[in-house]
């Protein structure tokens, strides 16, 4: 199990450079000059000046061969350095650490709110197959995955700003226990939801033909004690494996429900460093991002003993 949490540890190394590779290479090549953008919105008694647009360029970095930038980026973000945000100045490790947490514990509260209310859901519609409450399950489950984050939370918004009284609709961030965090994570929980529940009652009607969960029913076993002890075991191993890739739905949603709501996470950050052309924060967001998604499938593979021994012994003899 050890040498197989190494083996999984060494890939992140690759992984993680190819992407910074990329999203750096579309950097460089993409259209739109930081620097030029940067006087471009500047007040109108900035002038433009060309020769002072090539010196900042040249303090900055900018203006050497695209390999020979990489590398030192590279180099630097070994050494714990993730730049200067080319608009404000900031530290961008600075700016990255003061919005992570709120993202972190939303997303997470995402995925608990998600665990909580999708796997009993899907087992209460796996066991009631083809009856009313199942179909009313599945088609609650089916509307909510074709509502997106980006519409779901403007609209919840107005419809809030409509029927609530001024000033009562919850915006801003005060913390997980807080009352704002409510319709950030009813949004961002929408599509996961719909993913796991559906996930969970695909599941538990394939464990439900297997010959134990018959024989337990035969001996007249209790109905809630064949679904916790013969059922939902074998039925967490593919839903635990969905969970950990729902973290990227998680990251994409958050974006839009940060910007909706008011929340200073990354996802914010995310569109400001995206609109501003504020490259170091956008590669810091992205190296952030694929972390937890990596973080996320390698947590999954170390569940997976804990759920279905055999499955290790698999993953050991490859």
């Amino acid at each position: 199990m050890l040498a197989y949490v190494l083996r999984r540890l060494l890939l992140w190394i690759p992984s993680v450079i190819l992407v910074m590779l990329g999203v750096y290479a579309l950097a460089f090549y993409g259209a739109g000059d930081p620097i030029k953008l940067i006087f471009l919105r500047a007040p109108g008694d900035v002038a433009y000046d060309p020769s002072k647009i090539e010196a900042i360029r040249d303090q900055a970095g900018l203006n050497r061969p695209f390999l020979v930038q990489f590398g030192s980026y590279m180099l630097n973000l070994v050494q714990g350095n993730f730049g200067n945000s080319l608009t404000s100045g900031r530290s961008v490790w600075g700016m990255v650490s003061a919005a992570a947490p709120v993202s972190l514990m939303l997303g997470l509260c995402a995925i608990v709110v998600t665990a909580v209310v999708a796997i009993p859901l899907g087992m209460i519609a796996g066991m009631n197959q083809n009856s009313r409450l199942d179909y009313t399950i599945l088609g609650t489950a089916v509307t909510l995955w074709a509502i997106p984050a980006y519409v779901a939370g403007p609209l919840l918004m107005v419809i809030l700003l409509v029927f609530l009284p001024k000033g009562s609709v919850p915006y801003g961030w005060g913390g997980v226990f807080s009352v704002k965090i409510i319709l950030p994570l009813i949004v961002l929980s929408f599509q996961p939801i719909a993913l796991i529940l559906r996930q969970t009652r695909a599941a538990v009607i394939e464990v439900m033909n297997e010959d134990y969960v018959r024989t337990a029913r035969a001996k007249g076993v209790p109905e809630h004690v064949v679904a916790l002890r013969h059922i939902l075991r074998p039925v967490l191993t593919p839903v635990v494996t969905q969970l950990g890739l729902i973290m990227i739905t998680i990251v994409n949603g958050a974006i839009f429900v940060e910007l909706v709501f008011g929340l200073p996470g990354l996802g914010r950050l995310t569109v400001s460093a995206l609109t501003n052309s504020d490259f170091p924060v956008i590669l810091a967001i992205t190296l952030i991002g694929s972390f937890l998604v990596m973080a996320s499938n390698l947590l999954v593979d170390l569940l997976y003993p804990l759920l279905d021994p055999r499955a290790a012994d698999q993953k050991e003899a490859r």
